[in-house]
C-alpha cells in the first residue's frame, strides 16, 4: 500500500494565508516537541514532514478568522503556561485512560461547561457522519484512517471521535464557536470536511485527486 504521507510536497503560493498555516503547524510542532509521552518520547515527535502534511492539510479547510483565532489561542497558552498540544492528548485519556485521566489531568485542565459540551458533541457528531461517508466512498483510504468512534478506542489505538473531541476541547470559546460555524456553514451546503482535508492531505503527498490516491493504495 502507498503511504499517503511519504510523497513529494508541492511548493506553497507566498502570502499571508499561507504563512499563517505555516506558523500555526510550527506552533502545535514546537508545543508537540514539549509534550512528554508516558512511554518516553513517541516515534511521531520526530517526524515531522508527516506532522507538517497532516496538519496543514486540516488548516487549509479552514478560514482567515478561525487561523487567526487559533494562532491567538496558542500565543495565550504560550503567556500563561499551557500547552494546548499537550491538553489534547490529555483530554484523549478520558477515554483511553479514564482513571488516569481522572487522577493526573482532569484537575489540572480547563473545565468545560455543559453549554460547551454540548455544543462539541453536536459538532463532533456531525464530523464523524462525515467521516463515515468519507470511509465508504474511499474504502482504500478509509484504511489509512484512525477508527472512527470512542466505543473502539484502545490503550493502543484513539479514535476520530476521541481525537476530536480531545482537539475541540483545546479552543477558546471564540475560536470554538467559529469552528461551530464553520461546520454548521459546510454541513448547510452539503460539502464533507473530511473529504475536503483528506483531499488536502493527498495532494500535499503528491497525488492528483482521492480517485489517484485512492487507486495507488
Amino acid at each position: 500500500m502507498t503511504d499517503i504521507t511519504s510523497a513529494k510536497t508541492p511548493e506553497s503560493p507566498t502570502n499571508d494565508l499561507t504563512d499563517l498555516r505555516e506558523r500555526i503547524v510550527r506552533h502545535e510542532w514546537d508545543q508537540f516537541q514539549r509534550t512528554n509521552n508516558e512511554g518516553g518520547r513517541a516515534a511521531c515527535q520526530g517526524n515531522w514532514p508527516v506532522f507538517h502534511q497532516m496538519r496543514l492539510a486540516q488548516f487549509l479547510t479552514w478560514d482567515a478568522p478561525l487561523l487567526t483565532g487559533y494562532a491567538r489561542d496558542l500565543d495565550e497558552a504560550d503567556r500563561v503556561g499551557r500547552n494546548l498540544v499537550t491538553e489534547k492528548y490529555g483530554r484523549m485519556m478520558a477515554s483511553t485512560a479514564p482513571v488516569e485521566f481522572a487522577r493526573d489531568i482532569e484537575p489540572y485542565i480547563p473545565r468545560l461547561s455543559d453549554d460547551r459540551v454540548a455544543r462539541q458533541e453536536r459538532v463532533i457528531a456531525t464530523q464523524v457522519g462525515w467521516a463515515r461517508d468519507f470511509r465508504e466512498r474511499w474504502p482504500k483510504l478509509g484504511v489509512a484512517m484512525r477508527v472512527l468512534t470512542t466505543a473502539e478506542d484502545t490503550t493502543q489505538a484513539t479514535s476520530f471521535e476521541t481525537y476530536l473531541r480531545g482537539e475541540l476541547g483545546t479552543y477558546s470559546d471564540a475560536t470554538f464557536a467559529l469552528y461551530e460555524a464553520m461546520i454548521a456553514d459546510r454541513a448547510e451546503t452539503g460539502r464533507n470536511l473530511t473529504e475536503e482535508t483528506i483531499l488536502h492531505t493527498v495532494r500535499l503527498g503528491g497525488f492528483a485527486d482521492l480517485d489517484e490516491a485512492e487507486a495507488a493504495q
